[in-house]
């Protein structure tokens, strides 16, 4: 499947990490974790960026990552808010995505009082629903395809974008 490329989209916590390696490494695809990329090349954690920096310099730094992920064939996966950049909206909408569906509930467990994620600190509940408000209609726009993480393992949710992925027209 080379020349091939999925985007994984949707609010933290909702696996697009765990979900992505797994799906690439099943797909025979390299794998881009934007967040990551963006870490390595500025030698910070996202949340020294936000801090050192704001949000607004971090997010060119994503637009230009995601852009650059997005060129090459393999599973990316997105940052949160990344589709909320119209660059990245209109990039993302010319390829696979992936919409990793993730209620409140689920999302706050699994992302906890993870400290890198710098727009989630404060109270946790609240700001994902404010998040998840304002980012659904986005993601529902953009994505090809949509799969529900709450009721599957990443091995569930990987078996699903495969069985779609198989059937679509590239």
């Amino acid at each position: 499947m080379t020349g091939a490329t999925i985007a994984l989209i949707g609010a933290p916590g909702a696996g697009k990490t765990s979900v992505g390696r797994q799906l690439a490494a099943r797909l025979e695809l390299p794998f881009v974790d934007v967040d990551a990329r963006i870490e390595a090349e500025q030698g910070k954690l996202v949340r020294e960026i936000f801090a050192d920096s704001g949000e607004a310099h971090f997010r060119e730094l994503e637009r230009v990552a995601t852009l650059a992920a997005l060129s090459e064939p393999g599973v990316v996966s997105l940052g949160g808010g990344a589709v909320m950049t119209p660059g990245i909206a209109e990039a993302v909408a010319g390829v696979f995505t992936v919409w990793l569906q993730v209620s409140v509930t689920q999302a706050s467990r699994r992302v906890g009082l993870n400290q890198a994620r710098p727009l989630l600190l404060g109270n946790l509940r609240a700001t994902l629903i404010k998040l998840l408000a304002e980012r659904t209609p986005v993601y529902e726009n953009l994505a090809t395809i949509t799969v529900d993480t709450d009721r599957s393992g990443v091995r569930g949710v990987v078996e699903q974008i495969v069985a779609q992925w198989e059937g679509v027209d590239r």
